[in-house]
């Protein structure tokens, strides 16, 4: 029987996932949370800010942080974001590796794990296994055998898509918190606030569809919302950067066809994530190579 909140028995805190880019962590987040917060793709390096994610069970509330992939820089805006990420690291209580099972254990994982224990000596990692899905179950045997060399701690495997092991690895996460109060009320998800959410679906239709480098060179920033009183409509007036005008040229699309499946989907999202009927108002402006530059970088809020 699972024993109801008391101050007794109650876990609560910080857990942090990290691991390269596009191994899954914003996915795992929206289905441990149970809502879409954080916003999935498939390029790399997607989520550009810690996400924090609110996980309820009787027993436990759970602060989950999606982090940027640690990475390489090439840019500015990267060395920021790992920069971020190490940040995180020494505010939480557990930190979590994600490795995907369609991939062998490389040499970027070894660098991103001795750069936790370098940062947070003292935070206990363990190990999740993602996209169990992908492969067939001696392939998922082998990738747990080999993370737990690499870890020497529990790693549960997980299919954030299928939803499965998603309990079990609540369970885990939960074993290694401080008894705790709770942070948040229960009908709390995410502490991002609504423009943030809004400029990250607007990011993620964008995105869609594109290759190469130029996702790394989208940016969204909402520069107003209007409420009309008359029709209860919203107005979200929201800009779409690139670096270079041929990049904007490939966002509008022939006959502005791209532009307008972008403003549609994010539309869709944003009503969805509102509750309500939205008029979304999208531009597209050239903000000449801002991933390097420190003034641009702040007025995007890097």
């Amino acid at each position: 029987m699972t024993l109801g909140y008391t101050e007794d028995n109650f876990r609560s805190g910080f857990v942090s996932f990290v691991g390269r880019p596009n191994t899954g962590k914003s996915t795992l987040t929206n289905a441990l949370v149970g809502e879409k917060i954080a916003i999935t793709a498939n390029q790399p390096e997607t989520t550009r800010h810690p996400i924090r994610g609110l996980v309820h069970r009787e027993n436990c509330q759970i602060v989950v942080v999606d982090t940027p992939g640690l990475h390489r820089p090439r840019t500015l805006l990267g060395e920021r974001l790992n920069e971020i990420v190490k940040e995180t690291y020494s505010d939480v209580d557990l930190i979590v590796l994600t490795i995907p099972a369609d991939e062998k254990i490389g040499p970027g994982d070894r660098w991103i794990l001795d750069a936790v224990r370098n940062a947070a000596p003292k935070t206990q990692v363990i190990g999740v296994v993602t996209k169990i899905d992908k492969v067939s179950r001696d392939e998922v045997g082998a990738q747990l055998i080999a993370v737990h060399e690499l870890l020497g701690t529990d790693v549960v495997p997980v299919s954030a898509v299928k939803d499965e092991q998603i309990d079990v690895l609540v369970d885990v996460m939960a074993s290694y918190l401080p008894l705790g109060p709770k942070y948040y009320p229960d009908d709390h998800i995410t502490d991002d606030d609504t423009e943030k959410r809004i400029s990250e679906l607007i990011r993620e239709a964008a995105l869609s569809g594109l290759k190469d480098e130029l996702p790394h060179s989208v940016a969204v920033e909402v520069d107003e919302m209007l409420e009309d009183e008359e029709t209860g409509r919203l107005t979200v007036h929201a800009v779409i950067y690139v670096e270079r005008p041929g990049q904007k040229t490939i966002l509008i699309g022939k006959d502005g066809r791209r532009m307008s499946r972008i403003t549609h989907n994010a539309r869709l999202e944003i009503c969805k994530l509102l509750d309500r009927n939205v008029y979304l108002d999208l531009r597209i402006k050239v903000l000449k190579n801002w991933q390097s530059d420190p003034k641009s970088l702040g007025r995007l809020g890097f």
